[in-house]
């Protein structure tokens, strides 16, 4: 498994490409419609998007992946809030409209693109916020958008958030027995066993 991480440009989130092949990706929370450029900079045809949520700042760049043949899923219940309730409109940003065409849920296990893909409900940051694991043989890594990033966690304050059920969220990561390598959406990469130790959110 190949993992490509595209800072952004100004606000917006990390995007990150994932490839067993080297030919097709995955690619989760393409923040910017920058994105398709970068795609073909690395000589990848994008197959499938998953958002971890569905805020402005994460989903800048469905448009185009959507026009080029990439299929979009989100948790179930977060489309609303992605194509018409993104926030876009209230912090200054045109969003292009674009549709989901699939949804997943708690647990459930995709194989895309030749990647495994387990899905983990994590409600907090918004109300259908998600991460994914994803796995190719013995390798696997975890996504965790909004929901937990180095050092901190993810902001409740705005609609559909709930600091209670983050708190929730939080204590279901931090019981998983997966230590590896996290990819968030803002900021560095780190490790759950590191941030066990070190994120006061987090902290066994």
């Amino acid at each position: 498994m190949q993992i490509h991480k595209l800072y952004p440009n100004g606000f917006a989130a990390n995007t990150y490409f994932l490839t067993s092949d080297g030919e097709h990706a995955l690619v989760i929370d393409p923040a910017q419609p920058r994105v398709l450029e970068e795609a073909e900079r690395l000589k990848l045809k994008v197959g499938y998007v998953l958002l971890t949520h569905g805020h402005f700042d994460h989903i800048g760049g469905c448009a185009v992946l959507l026009k080029a043949g990439a299929k979009i899923g989100c948790l179930s219940g977060e489309e609303e809030l992605a194509m018409h309730r993104n926030l876009g409109r209230e912090f200054g940003v045109k969003v292009p409209s674009f549709s989901v065409d699939f949804t997943v849920k708690d647990g459930e296990n995709l194989s895309l693109l030749g990647l495994n893909v387990k899905v983990l409900a994590t409600p907090g940051h918004t109300a259908g916020s998600a991460c994914y694991f994803v796995s190719e043989k013995d390798e696997a890594v975890l996504f965790t958008g909004d929901t937990l990033f180095q050092g901190s966690v993810g902001r409740t304050d705005l609609p559909t958030g709930s600091g209670h059920a983050l708190a929730e969220s939080i204590n279901k990561l931090r019981a998983l027995s997966f230590e590896g390598p996290i990819y968030a959406g803002h900021g560095e990469d780190s490790t759950l066993a590191y941030e066990k130790t070190h994120n006061g959110y987090l902290k066994c």
